[in-house]
């Protein structure tokens, strides 16, 4: 693929992902309407994204720049770029100021939780448009994807989660360069070969077991988690089997991440970013893609991860 097809579905991705995390970070709010949003009638603008956005834009900045990821530089950028206001866990923020304080990242991310690292949905909430950078490469985004989590995620289930949604995203984004939707089940066997057994990869069998069995978003929560708990294991699974579910239709994944409850902002980040890789803004024949007036609503991106800022390698 050339640079400027990478950046394309990136960027997609990425604002799927925001306009995702931005909306759903509305419903922690009092006197917000799921049957409203069903009926095509979000909240009033301006929708202010968190700490999900921020680490995603500077993932993408990353690519933007270098077209891969190195570890130190990241692990300094998301720790020059953290502002707790925008939501960070009492975790990522102790991880990522010992970090900006000089402490190495490695000792940084692996001292967190007594010794265990951390276990939490932020490194798998911030990947999606790195798969989608590598639609034609899902083993590189695996790769990738395992080098961005590491430097916050020590504990192999945070790391694990942070796979899975890459990998899912660059099979979206390859799926919509085909011309193709391929069936959930299928989205969901293809990552597979980047598992190991763990409870991310069990929590992926039963999103996959469930969608045979035809169940509704509220039972899907029931047996997969909604990121109540804030850890990939309880985060992940439902994630994606929103969005290989609703992969055609993005307005219908975001508001089932609403419906689903829990970490909203996250879940809808998530699945956000993978569905918005295969639909793109807007609408074509078959897909529905994020409406305009969605992304409108959205706080505006950072001015340093803007496409306008490329280094001259497109």
């Amino acid at each position: 693929m050339y640079e400027p097809a990478r950046l394309d579905l990136c960027y997609d991705s990425l604002h799927g992902l925001s306009v995702g995390d931005a909306l759903g970070a509305q419903f922690f709010m009092v006197g917000r309407s799921l049957t409203e949003l069903a009926a095509g009638h979000p909240p009033a603008g301006p929708w202010e994204w968190t700490d999900d956005t921020e680490m995603a834009c500077t993932i993408v900045a990353e690519l933007r720049e270098h077209g891969d990821i190195d570890q130190d530089r990241l692990a300094e950028q998301f720790a020059d770029r953290c502002e707790p206001y925008r939501g960070y866990g009492a975790g990522a923020v102790v991880i990522l100021h010992e970090i900006r304080a000089g402490l190495p990242w490695r000792q940084a991310a692996g001292s967190a939780f007594g010794g265990q690292g951390s276990c939490g949905n932020g490194a798998a909430m911030r990947v999606a448009p790195l798969g989608a950078y590598h639609a034609d490469q899902p083993r590189e985004a695996a790769r990738q994807a395992l080098a961005s989590a590491e430097v916050t995620h020590a504990h192999l289930e945070g790391v694990l989660g942070a796979v899975a949604v890459a990998v899912c995203a660059a099979h979206a984004a390859a799926a919509r360069l085909a011309g193709t939707r391929p069936p959930a089940v299928e989205m969901l066997d293809r990552l597979g070969p980047y598992l190991i057994d763990g409870q991310v990869q069990r929590g992926i069998r039963r999103a996959r077991r469930l969608l045979r069995a035809g169940i509704g978003v509220a039972e899907a929560a029931y047996e997969l988690g909604n990121g109540s708990r804030v850890t990939a294991q309880d985060t992940v699974p439902l994630a994606l089997w929103i969005a290989t579910t609703h992969l055609h239709d993005y307005p219908a994944a975001v508001t089932a991440c609403v419906e689903a409850g829990g970490d909203v902002d996250t879940t809808a980040a998530i699945a956000g970013g993978i569905v918005a890789a295969y639909t793109g803004i807007g609408d074509r024949p078959g897909v529905a893609g994020i409406p305009t007036a969605w992304l409108q609503a959205r706080e505006e991106l950072p001015t340093w991860a803007s496409r306008d800022l490329t280094d001259g390698r497109r």
